[in-house]
């Protein structure tokens, strides 16, 4: 008979979010769109611009609050997993630039990058190396400088985004039935044109038509990502569920990726739970993909809304497209 897997939990969270507040009326001088069309559609009301700090710099003051939090030193990290989709550049990674920013050891470094579900993705990852006896605690990271990658000359998109970082430390422990119970993910390449950015691959290099035509910048069918955002969403919070044999009132709290308002109400009602068993700060930082949960999580956390023994459920859809759920008891 093999021995039960280790418990993973989450010993600390941080969070950074840019003081540069770009508010909805600020918006509205840039292109044709006012605060209420925004937030009655999105339920967004301003969001975080990182002006003078890279993606890696965010990194680093979520995961020093993350550190503090965990009760931990950058000496106790031995692995790094940063999720984005706007690196400092495309190597070296961000992981590595963020463990020398921090001085953890020459531990294992590497981004993941899964759109806004990429925290879950390193949620998994993170989880199973840990499991594997090689490592003792690890560092998560989402960090996005989506600012960088923004049309603002295309109003469907550039009311959306916003900029910030969110961090965990996860740790094994011998208590049982804690922590992270379990996650599951899911991909279809085939959707990728509904949320992508075409530009500054190696199929569309820069070029001066390519930027002429503006393909460097995020592109996004808005109607089919969120009937497709809503529909995977709730079948994957059903099938976390379903495999741990519970239901949706054993979930003390659901922290969403922070995408729009009207995915959550729509979720809600299809569930049959009320909205405030939804985690929602999006109307302050609007979407930060990667960033998004463990910014939530944070929050979440600072709010009290987070106790020990509680079952929390994640769940996440992004560009990919991508999606995953996971659920956590509370430690």
């Amino acid at each position: 008979m093999s021995a039960p897997l280790p418990s993973i939990v989450i010993q600390g969270t941080g969070a950074f979010c840019p003081p540069k507040v770009l508010s909805n009326d600020d918006l509205a001088k840039r292109v044709d769109t006012s605060d209420e069309w925004i937030r009655t559609r999105t339920g967004i009301q301003e969001r975080r611009i990182a002006e003078d700090k890279t993606t890696s710099q965010m990194a680093v003051e979520a995961a020093k609050q993350a550190l503090q939090n965990a009760n931990l030193s950058a000496q106790d990290i031995d692995l790094v997993i940063v999720s984005t989709i706007t690196p400092d550049m495309p190597f070296p990674s961000t992981a590595a630039l963020v463990q020398a920013q921090l001085g953890i050891p020459a531990v294992a470094c590497f981004d993941l990058e899964a759109a806004c579900s990429g925290f879950l993705y390193a949620l998994e990852v993170g989880t199973q190396m840990l499991r594997s006896g090689n490592y003792k605690n690890a560092l998560l990271i989402g960090a996005e400088k989506m600012s960088s990658i923004i049309d603002w000359e295309d109003r469907n998109t550039c009311v959306l985004f916003g900029d910030g970082a969110g961090a965990v430390v996860l740790s094994k422990t011998e208590e049982a039935d804690t922590g992270v119970l379990g996650t599951l993910l899911g991909a279809d390449g085939s959707k990728g044109d509904l949320l992508c950015m075409p530009g500054s691959g190696s199929s569309c290099p820069p070029t001066q038509t390519s930027l002429e035509q503006r393909q460097h910048f995020l592109k996004m069918n808005g109607r089919e990502i969120f009937k497709s955002a809503v529909r995977v969403m709730e079948q994957a919070t059903c099938d976390i569920l379903k495999q741990h044999q519970l239901s949706t009132s054993d979930v003390a709290c659901i922290v969403p990726h922070q995408a729009n308002i009207r995915i959550f109400e729509t979720l809600a009602e299809r569930l049959e739970l009320p909205l405030d068993r939804f985690f929602m700060n999006l109307e302050s930082y609007g979407n930060t993909s990667a960033a998004s949960i463990p910014i939530a999580l944070h929050e979440a956390w600072e709010q009290n809304r987070l106790k020990p023994g509680d079952l929390i459920l994640l769940v996440a859809f992004g560009g990919g497209l991508t999606w995953g759920s996971s659920l956590i008891r509370w430690q």
